[in-house]
């Protein structure tokens, strides 16, 4: 886990690596700044609806209070915006990237690893589907931890990290692995899976350091799956047996 991201931020360095970097962030930023430019005047307004047909807001202004809505719909606002600026940044980075590191990382660093391509373009779109669906539903059922504190940093870091590990892991092995093999690598590495997308995760939290995460993510998810399906590969040889589609 720890060699696959080491190795991930040696190949940062390289200049075909170094071209895809600033893709994903970019493109996120481009869409989503685009969407809030073109409707923050509708969300101004809806909160401003909301705070005149509320009554219990009424109540907390006579209060004095009225800042505590203004920094609970901000967090909403950043905890709404946050998630589909990440779903963005990895959907271009599986699309525009993963096709180009995954055979990269394979050529360089596994060059003995036989390509026995077990996925397919409609069991990476599923995969995607669902990998987002999941991440989007445990996301709004987490909102309310926002406004605690603690909950602001955990949460997104957990949801971030299941959610990386299930976006890359399938296009990693796609390529190389049959469904067989695909099937066996989930099953036995999902802690380790899990353990790099919380890696990966708090590199979110470090200013300009987050721009090259995607990037960084796939490369360092090519590593560690393509690593365990060589180890795979080498104990069932051991054994003269051969995991089969």
């Amino acid at each position: 886990m720890a060699t696959a991201l080491v190795r991930a931020l040696g190949d940062l360095r390289q200049p075909r690596i170094m071209v895809l970097i600033l893709i994903p962030p970019l493109a996120a930023f481009a869409v989503w700044g685009a969407l809030v430019w073109t409707y923050a005047g509708d969300w101004a307004r809806w909160v401003s609806d909301w705070v005149a047909g509320a009554s219990w807001l009424a109540w907390v202004g006579s209060l004095g209070l009225s800042w505590v809505f203004i920094w609970a719909s901000t967090i909403v606002a950043v905890a709404l915006l946050l998630p589909v600026m990440l779903i963005t940044a990895l959907v271009v980075t599986e699309l525009v990237a993963m096709p180009v590191i995954v055979p990269w990382v394979g050529k360089r660093h596994f060059p003995r690893l036989e390509p026995r391509r077990g996925g397919t373009v409609a069991g990476s779109l599923a995969n995607a589907a669902a990998a987002i669906a999941v991440f989007v539903v445990l996301w709004l059922i987490t909102l309310p931890l926002w406004l605690t504190g603690i909950g602001a940093l955990l949460a997104p870091l957990l949801l971030a990290a299941h959610f990386n590990q299930r976006m890359f892991r399938y296009d990693a092995l796609a390529e190389h692995a049959t469904a067989a093999e695909y099937a066996s690598i989930v099953a036995r590495a999902r802690g380790r899976f899990f353990g790099l997308g919380v890696l990966l995760g708090a590199l979110y939290w470090v200013p300009f350091v987050n721009l090259a995460v995607p990037v960084l993510g796939a490369l360092a998810f090519t590593h560690l799956c393509l690593g365990e399906l060589a180890q795979l590969r080498d104990r069932i040889e051991d054994r003269g047996l051969r995991i089969e589609d």
